[in-house]
């Protein structure tokens, strides 16, 4: 079993924990995920490493609450144990000869984006982040994106917090300026990374993705996290899992994984019903 050692609840449907499990902390590198099961009947859920301390064997993950094991998770509390906590799994996020580097982030998405953030300031590169939001109240991660980036661009959908419009308007206009990155890492909504991805086409600049689709196992056997490449031409499939979960941004079939996403979306939500009525009769 594993200790919940610390509970932060970053916005009303957003919240980090850390977690005592030293040989993930030992382990784990930007990029990388774990999958938990909160009890042992429960169902296994990736949750990308959003930072460790290996000195106190604790491994933080940030999580929204928006469907029944996420919901069940929420509602654990510091010193508490969850059944299975099993990682480092995936391959790290490639940082190696890259000195000016650009931070996309969107919604909890910022979560994953945050420690790559600090792992390139560690390594001293130049780092832009551009972190959005639909609102003020979802605002998650500024003080630690702040503390990290050479560079910081807050954009809220709605103007109520810092700048108005989505993630791709500063991106457009740096790179419109003649503003080069040796990379642009986005991580998020599909259809945002989508779109940063096309954002960035024009100026032939890297662009790298963080897929998070439908994952059971974590070891490529199920075959539920797959995606589709376009590589040389040729359609190729890939596992999330083990072969990313970071790809090329121009090789993903954006439709096909937007559609792949959206499955078990009425299933879930069923889900996520029945374990809040749960809790309200308990």
């Amino acid at each position: 079993m594993y200790k919940i050692v610390r509970k932060k609840i970053l916005n009303p449907t957003v919240t980090q924990m850390e977690i005592y499990a030293p040989l993930v902390a030992n382990k784990a590198k930007p990029g990388q995920f774990i999958i938990l099961r909160v009890n042992d009947e429960g169902e296994r859920i990736p949750l990308t490493v959003a930072g460790t301390n290996p000195e106190e064997g604790t491994v933080k993950i940030i999580f929204q609450v928006v469907g029944a094991t996420t919901e069940l998770l929420n509602h654990k509390e510091e010193g508490e144990e969850i059944a299975d906590f099993a990682g480092p799994l995936g391959v790290p996020t490639h940082t190696e000869g890259i000195k000016k580097v650009c931070i996309v982030g969107g919604g909890v998405g910022c979560a994953i984006a945050m420690p790559v953030a600090q792992e390139f300031h560690r390594l001293g590169a130049e780092v832009t982040s551009i972190i959005g939001f639909r609102n003020k109240d979802l605002l998650i991660l500024e003080d630690e994106f702040r503390e990290c980036s050479d560079r910081l661009i807050v954009m809220t959908d709605d103007g109520s917090y810092a700048r108005e419009g989505n993630v791709t308007v500063p991106l457009k206009e740096m790179l419109e300026a003649g503003e080069h990155f040796d990379m642009i890492i986005t991580i998020g909504p599909l259809i945002m990374m989508k779109f940063v991805t096309l954002a960035a086409k024009p100026y032939n600049v890297p662009v790298t993705v963080s897929m998070n689709p439908i994952m059971i196992d974590g070891t490529g056997m199920c075959g539920g996290c797959r995606i589709t490449l376009e590589q040389d031409g040729k359609k190729v499939t890939k596992f999330a899992c083990v072969d990313g979960p970071d790809f090329n941004g121009y090789e993903i079939d954006f439709d096909e994984a937007i559609s792949r996403g959206r499955m078990y979306f009425d299933y879930e939500r069923h889900a996520h019903e029945e374990v809040c009525n749960l809790f309200k009769k308990a």
